[in-house]
């Protein structure tokens, strides 16, 4: 009886009666048990069956699930690499190969060299060859491009960085400065948003287009333009009014508040004309907005002596200069990040004007020097 109560009896007991084909009766019979415990010994058979059936699906399962989050994480992986990387995919070796060296720590390197279309064993004989001329030329004019592009509030592409490096003494060519900057990801980001400064619906009069979009001049203080802008900062908007000097493009007056009114204009006039007592006769050139048409503005220029002329009826063209300024000023600082309250959004543009925009950036029509340096120049 203790040998028919073994597990290996009751599983060898239940083969017998599902394989044999004979009546459950029958089969107990032969077995010398009742057919009840025979019944009992087979449902119990059949249900830890089961279980271990839906055991191993879960198991499966389980297994399964981790193999396509493995996978999802990996081509996640490939496509931000691909995104970081498609600038260098076309270089050399050597420069994908210093691509997955900076990128090592954030990435597999097996999954870097794919996506880069290397080796690992290419990368491991690049890591433990002895740097060539070339190379440590790259990590020098790198090191001063990572400089030059943070002095320059990370605004400076390609052709500007090359001036700039061939100003310090670096002996570059601009395909080399690209390459550089591609594959250290060193790229401006832009973004936009809109608001209308100009109201030209008002009853106020007009003055003539006098500077006939003529943005040359061969002497300071003979073409001023001035126009208004927005920055968008959490307490609202914040409105800048700027005046250049078309000369040496510098940006010689300016002023900020948080109302478009009339006096935000007259303030940008009255600094300009104090840093540069301008002669009879110099041209301030604007828009046709309510702020310029007014009478205490217009009267503010006769009293200056200065000569009056607006752009045509809604041609931002006929005041391309000073649009320029506003969106360099937004693209190289202030759309950058978000500006909290309109105390801080001025200071980043006294920062912009004062210590990069008048003494530092370089502008093409200047023959790519600053506008200090152009006047110190021409004096």
């Amino acid at each position: 009886m203790a040998l028919k109560q073994t597990e290996e009896f009751r599983r060898e007991a239940v083969r017998i009666a599902l394989s044999s084909g004979l009546p459950r009766t029958q089969a107990a019979a032969d077995l010398g048990i009742g057919k009840s415990t025979l019944s009992h010994w087979i449902s119990q058979y059949r249900s830890s069956d089961l279980t271990a059936t839906a055991a191993e699906a879960q198991t499966d399962l389980v297994r399964e699930n981790e193999r396509l989050r493995l996978e999802n994480r990996v081509l996640r992986e490939e496509r931000e690499i691909f995104k970081k990387s498609h600038a260098v995919l076309r270089e050399p070796k050597d420069v994908r190969f210093a691509f997955i060296g900076t990128h090592r720590d954030r990435w597999p390197i097996v999954r870097l060299c794919r996506v880069l279309q290397v080796s690992t064993r290419g990368y491991r004989a690049w890591v433990s060859r002895p740097m060539c001329e070339r190379q440590r030329t790259d990590l020098k004019v790198l090191a001063h491009i990572r400089e030059h592009f943070a002095l320059s509030n990370r605004t400076y592409g390609r052709p500007r960085m090359t001036m700039e490096l061939k100003e310090a003494g670096l002996a570059v060519g601009e395909h080399r400065v690209g390459r550089l900057m591609n594959a250290n990801d060193l790229r401006p980001v832009r973004t936009r948003r809109h608001e209308a400064t100009t109201d030209s619906h008002h009853t106020l009069g007009f003055a003539d287009n006098i500077l006939g979009r003529n943005f040359m001049t061969d002497a300071a203080n003979r073409k001023w333009p001035g126009d208004i802008s927005y920055i968008w900062t959490s307490e609202g908007w914040l409105y800048l009014a700027v005046v250049i000097d078309l000369f040496s493009r510098r940006v010689i007056g300016w002023a900020a508040s948080d109302r478009i009114k009339k006096d935000l204009a007259i303030r940008a006039l009255d600094m300009a004309v104090r840093l540069r007592n301008p002669p009879p006769g110099c041209i301030f050139h604007s828009d046709r907005g309510s702020q310029y048409c007014s009478h205490d503005f217009q009267k503010k220029l006769t009293e200056y002596r200065m000569t009056p002329s607006m752009s045509g009826k809604g041609n931002c063209y006929d005041n391309a200069v000073i649009e320029t300024f506003f969106k360099s000023l937004k693209a190289e600082m202030l759309w950058r990040q978000s500006w909290p309250t309109w105390r801080q959004a001025i200071a980043a543009i006294f920062q912009y004007i004062n210590g990069f925009y008048n003494p530092r950036r370089r502008h093409s029509y200047l023959g790519s020097i600053s506008p200090l340096a152009f006047e110190a120049k021409a004096a």
